[in-house]
């Protein structure tokens, strides 16, 4: 009877695996994902929930966005982030989704954001094609308003100064039209006066030029 059971065993278990295989094979990969998965986001803030989760349905995953009309966070200096968000709670810098909810965050939960967006490399902003003809132009105007002066070399910003490489075209667009008309401000008012003397066609390819641009860590 024993030696019998000893042959039936793996007699069953090669049916099941003949009937059964692609099915398990796939339950195998799914929980290697899931596991892979929850690694890596136990290793990139501890335990679910994140503070981040709730940026990311526009910011995109670890803040490169997806989406031409929402910014990326990833890359941008931390002084800059901390401060925008400030801004938003106090609405001195208006948005309907971002002002409630930065009015929720406390002060060590707005520098724990900034310093966790700041970090996250950034990645090039592949879903915009450029008009070649706009982005030359665009690329001569950013030389001759000198925005590498405050923005950096390579338009990565540093402190207040935000990142400008690889934004988003349609944001990008929507902050410069906003300087221009004076709905957005900023301590120094050097983009108001610098927006105002371009015209609309110029700020469309200053943003094809900046959207273009592969962000690059110093």
């Amino acid at each position: 009877m024993k030696k019998i059971l000893l042959i039936s065993i793996p007699l069953v278990m090669v049916l099941l695996l003949a009937i059964f295989g692609s099915d398990l094979l796939g339950l195998y990969r799914l929980q290697s994902f899931i596991t892979t998965s929850t690694s890596a986001y136990l290793a990139d803030g501890g335990p679910w929930p994140h503070m981040t989760d709730v940026c990311m349905g526009c910011h995109g995953v670890k803040g490169n966005s997806l989406h031409q009309g929402y910014p990326s966070l990833a890359g941008q200096p931390a002084p800059y982030l901390e401060t925008q968000l400030h801004n938003f709670a106090s609405e001195a810098r208006r948005n309907p989704n971002m002002g409630p909810l930065a009015m929720t965050m406390s002060d060590p939960q707005i520098k724990s954001l900034a310093e966790y967006f700041a970090g996250v490399t950034p990645v090039a902003n592949h879903y915009f094609k450029p008009d070649a003809q706009l982005r030359e132009k665009g690329q001569h105007l950013v030389a001759a308003g000198n925005c590498v002066a405050c923005h950096g070399a390579q338009l990565m910003g540093h402190d207040q100064f935000p990142r400008l490489a690889g934004q988003g075209y349609d944001y990008l667009l929507a902050q410069f039209d906003e300087f221009a008309s004076g709905t957005r401000s900023e301590p120094t008012g050097v983009m108001k006066n610098l927006v105002t003397g371009f015209s609309p066609e110029d700020r469309e390819a200053i943003a094809t030029y900046l959207a273009s641009l592969d962000p690059k860590k110093n």
